[in-house]
């Protein structure tokens, strides 16, 4: 398999008041096309700063970050923010869908940046709210007016309505209840037997479940990982392989 993303001797501090940080520790890591990571740890362990760094959001302060073989660490902010809206995309815990716009306006809008055939681009966006089982009846509603589930699935839309070649996932389900969490979650999935890469950070394990590959973040620092393969459906001794995987970590 093809490596997207590869990380070496990343490093990561925050200062404050001459007190130094250092978050990420000389980690490596390569992110393969197509799999699903998942990346856990105990709170505090680095995971959003590790996501935020691999995704351009954030610098790291030493170490690179090699997005096809282009180092993206030494971009400069205009290339990175070109280089986040043509080939990522970012789903978060908080939809942050402009109350001030119609669902569909929501998604169009951040289609057009890079796609400028507006009737290309809203069949596309049609086509992909009836995938995530959201209706024209949606299209034209306000954020405000749908559950917090169809909100989020919505902006699962949106993260994807460029075509990423690969997709950002920060504890997207931690808002939710557990009905929307699994919908959410099915979209995931569906993506990823599309093709999509997808690199998602989470503390939950029913969430975790749906990667291929699980990456555990200890004090800046990936200290094991386990491959559970392609995820099949509720399977039991799939969630015993990882339970066990996360004791053995000290979770």
């Amino acid at each position: 398999m093809e490596a997207i993303l590869t990380v070496k001797d990343l490093c990561k501090t925050f200062s404050n008041k001459n007190i130094q940080q250092h978050v990420l520790k000389n980690l490596n890591l390569q992110v393969m096309r197509g799999d699903f990571t998942v990346v856990m740890g105990n709170s505090g362990s680095g995971k959003s700063t590790l996501l935020y760094a691999l995704s351009g959001m954030d610098r790291p302060t030493l170490g690179s970050i090699s997005f096809g073989g282009e180092e993206i660490s030494k971009y400069t902010n205009d290339k990175l923010a070109l280089f986040r809206r043509n080939h990522c995309g970012f789903v978060f815990q908080q939809n942050y869908l402009n109350d001030t716009m119609s669902i569909l306006d929501n998604i169009m809008l951040n289609g057009l940046l890079v796609n400028k055939n507006r009737k290309a681009l809203a069949q596309r966006a049609k086509t992909l709210l009836k995938q995530v089982k959201l209706s024209e009846h949606v299209y034209d509603k306000f954020p405000s007016q749908l559950s917090g589930g169809e909100q989020q699935r919505a902006a699962l839309v949106r993260s994807v309505i460029n075509t990423p070649e690969i997709l950002f996932a920060d504890e997207p389900t931690g808002a939710l209840n557990s009905q929307n969490t699994e919908a959410v979650l099915d979209v995931l999935t569906q993506l990823n037997r599309q093709g999509q890469s997808i690199v998602m950070v989470t503390h939950a394990i029913h969430a975790a479940l749906r990667g291929n590959r699980i990456l555990y973040l200890q004090d800046g620092v990936i200290t094991s990982e386990l491959s559970l393969g392609a995820y099949q459906g509720q399977d039991e001794g799939r969630h015993r392989q990882l339970y066990a995987f996360l004791q053995e970590m000290g979770w």
